[in-house]
């Protein structure tokens, strides 16, 4: 299997953490049902391959995503105890019991940047929204266990057209205010280019948070996850959000296709000299496998690329 050449570029960070969400965000919009044993098999060959953070499920009601009705199950089986954190999305207090129930150390809120997305998502107005979050992240930093923060629609909104980077701004610092160790700053329609997330953190930076604080969690839907994620690393982002063989999308926003594929994203760092601790072999193995499971080819180019011909 081939490897790209390496050329260390000095001002780059030296190391990132790859944030994986190929077994939450990557299989929610399926619908088709995906047994248990074989999400299973997926978070553990995801791990097995040095995936540091591996988001195993969402607590969410079985109403509105039928794929993660076996949540419990699957937590169930893993080791919360382990090296590996297996994050969980909670999306109340209902969520946040269900996850304490079940001894996880951390989870994640999802908010948004958009009135219209927070009440298609949410089931809420852009301001309620957190009143119905301070409660969560208060209980799970008190109960001692990590919160990270997802802020939706920070690039685009289908509904609202160009969302206005002063309102991402203060909406996530509100998000970390609560108590979130790190924000999360979502594409979730692809519509982001490279100079807008540089914009985008500059502004984060102008208002007291750096990138320490903050993540990136791009979405391909119009080719630009990987430049953005350049963009981003450029401007010493060292967490990035990615989905094994770029599965995913968002079951309440219809033009949010596939996330930023994890083994592109270590593909272009390996080439940089950035260390990130994955093993691309096993990891497009992971996805070869996943594909075959779900019945189609994996949309990376990198697993296309390092597995056929």
């Amino acid at each position: 299997m081939s490897l790209p050449a390496v050329h260390r570029d000095p001002t780059l960070p030296e190391r990132v953490t790859i944030y994986e969400v190929g077994a939450r965000d990557g299989l929610q919009n399926e619908s088709a049902l995906v047994p248990l044993e074989t999400k299973l098999e997926f978070v553990q060959r995801l791990t097995a391959a040095g995936l540091p953070i591996v988001e195993a499920t969402s607590f969410v009601h079985p109403k509105w995503v039928p794929q993660l009705a076996d949540a419990a199950d699957l937590v169930s089986r893993l080791d919360l105890r382990g090296a590996t954190p297996y994050p969980v999305l909670v999306p109340n207090e209902r969520g946040l019991d269900r996850a304490l129930e079940a001894g996880v150390t951390h989870v994640a809120v999802f908010a948004s940047a958009t009135e219209t997305f927070a009440a298609k998502n949410l089931n809420s107005t852009y301001e309620t929204q957190f009143a119905m979050f301070e409660p969560v992240v208060r209980r799970a930093v008190d109960a001692g266990v990590q919160v990270r923060a997802y802020l939706s629609m920070c690039f685009g909104d289908p509904w609202e057209g160009e969302v206005a980077v002063d309102r991402v701004v203060t909406a996530g610092k509100r998000l970390l205010e609560m108590g979130a160790y790190e924000l999360s700053l979502g594409d979730t329609i692809g519509v982001g280019t490279a100079h807008h997330v540089e914009v985008l953190l500059d502004a984060y930076a102008e208002a007291g948070v750096g990138t320490d604080r903050l993540a990136m969690h791009f979405h391909d839907t119009y080719g630009q996850a990987l430049a953005n994620a350049y963009a981003a690393l450029r401007r010493g982002v060292t967490t990035f959000d990615a989905s094994a063989g770029g599965l995913g999308g968002c079951p309440y926003a219809k033009s949010a296709t596939g996330n930023l594929a994890t083994e592109d994203l270590v593909w272009m760092l390996d080439g940089l000299g950035v260390a990130h601790g994955v093993d691309l072999p096993a990891l497009a193995e992971t996805s070869v496998w996943m594909a075959q499971q779900l019945g189609r080819p994996s949309p990376s180019a990198v697993v296309r690329a390092l597995t056929t011909g």
